[in-house]
């Protein structure tokens, strides 16, 4: 009996370990599944988050790319004012041109004033007009050159407030 008794033990064992074995192999597959549809969720988080970072660089790189063109379309229309006031300057300085403002018709002919020009064998019907001074007419191009290039900076700065602003 006594026999009997120890390979019923054995047996009761060898039941307890197979059993816990079963267990193992059950709780590794297990965890085996779960450490998979982890791992499978970590990549579709990783690649979802790559493609956001991608479109973000992408129009990030669509702002700049706008942005420098804008720059250089004010930065052209900058030096163009620039070079138009100074031809202006030029032919100010060279007495080409002459800059002179109307007189208050309700006057009688003021000092300095000079008669408008006629047509070819015509009568001067127009008001009358008054020459500035070469170095207040200078002037006068100066603040309107400082007026040209605020409004352009103005222009640049809100388009790119309108370009950052989308």
């Amino acid at each position: 009996m006594r026999f009997l008794g120890a390979w019923r033990l054995i047996g009761a064992c060898l039941l307890v370990v197979l059993t816990w074995q079963v267990q193992a192999w059950r709780l590794g597959a297990q965890m085996e599944r779960q450490s998979t549809a982890h791992a499978q969720a970590l990549s579709q988080q990783s690649q979802a988050a790559l493609r956001q970072q991608q479109a973000e660089y992408d129009k990030r790189l669509a702002l700049e790319q706008q942005l420098s063109a804008s720059d250089q379309q004010h930065a052209r229309e900058l030096s163009d004012a620039q070079r138009h006031q100074a031809a202006l300057r030029d032919r100010l300085a060279t007495a080409d041109v002459r800059l002179s403002v109307l007189l208050d018709a309700t006057e009688p002919g003021g000092v300095g004033s000079m008669p408008a020009t006629a047509p070819a064998g015509g009568v001067v019907h127009a008001a009358t007009r008054a020459r500035l001074d070469p170095a207040h007419a200078q002037r006068i191009i100066g603040i309107t050159d400082a007026g040209d290039e605020g409004l352009i900076a103005l222009r640049a700065c809100q388009a790119y407030v309108r370009a950052v602003a989308r």
